[in-house]
């Protein structure tokens, strides 16, 4: 049995601080399929950073369906960080829905569809061709595509 690549990455922690703090974190490339695609060579550095961004803003903006309710809302906690001088959610959030909806604008609607599902919902490349009726094999090459848009509109090349 093969062991699960691990990579070490660098991210930058924010703090109450005037200096931001920079922690190690361990993740699991293999979890996602597009760190299985970047670690098998599948795809390019750039086309994971676009990627990686693209999940980013759409976790950060809220867009995946809710299971419970949003209870931190209910009890005024949202108001306690904006007064406490924080940036509101709401305006991160609201940030980060505007660059995922220019970034799927720019990788186009023929290609959105394969970027959505494997990016941020997390299928498998096989999986997506199979419900959107595609062609054995023709998934990777057209997701490629829309990375490439999506690198392009993050100006990461």
């Amino acid at each position: 049995m093969k062991p699960i690549l691990k990579r070490k990455w660098l991210r930058e922690m924010p703090t109450n601080d005037a200096r931001p703090s920079i922690r190690c974190v361990t993740i699991n490339a293999a979890e996602s399929p597009l760190g299985w695609l970047f670690n098998h060579r599948r795809i390019a550095q750039h086309q994971f950073d676009a990627g990686e961004m693209l999940r980013r803003d759409f976790t950060r903006a809220g867009l995946a369906p809710h299971v419970t309710m949003d209870w931190g809302a209910a009890m005024g906690l949202r108001a306690r960080a904006t007064q406490s001088g924080g940036t509101p959610d709401h305006a991160a959030a609201l940030d980060a829905a505007r660059r995922f909806d220019g970034a799927i604008r720019a990788a186009g609607p023929g290609l959105a569809d394969i970027l959505w599902r494997v990016v941020c919902a997390g299928e498998a490349v096989p999986a997506a061709e199979r419900a959107l009726g595609w062609p054995l094999r023709a998934g990777r090459l057209v997701l490629t595509l829309a990375l490439d848009r999506v690198a392009d509109y993050y100006r990461l090349r």
